[in-house]
């Protein structure tokens, strides 16, 4: 995967300075509470139109993809991890993915 510094220049302070450093690490902080929206990706369909317009409530759009398949973690288009589709322990109908692959982003902030 590759390594994506557009960030980098803005953070962290230059020459050793503390002083200089600190703003910069405030300013990573700040950055690092931000919300984001994960999307994560289960499998792709391709219909044709007129099996998209014939869809009704209760129809099945198949996936090129099983269930036993990993599903991706992405951000935007970038896939961050992959992992497993799981219930959540207590609640009943919940979904939670158990990540088995994890990109490194500590060097993309």
């Amino acid at each position: 995967m590759m390594e994506d510094n557009s960030f980098a220049d803005g953070f962290g302070g230059g020459g050793g300075d503390d002083a200089a450093a600190a703003p910069g690490e405030r300013r990573r902080s700040a950055v690092l509470t931000v919300p984001i929206e994960v999307v994560v990706s289960v499998g792709k369909a391709r219909p044709v139109l007129s099996e998209l317009v014939a869809l009704r409530r209760d129809s099945v759009l198949p996936l090129d993809s099983k269930i036993e398949d990993p599903v991706e973690i992405m951000i935007g288009d970038r896939v961050i991890a992959r992992g497993e589709l799981q219930e959540i322990d207590g609640e009943t109908g919940r979904l939670g993915v158990r990540l088995t692959e994890v990109a490194d982003l500590s060097n993309t902030l």
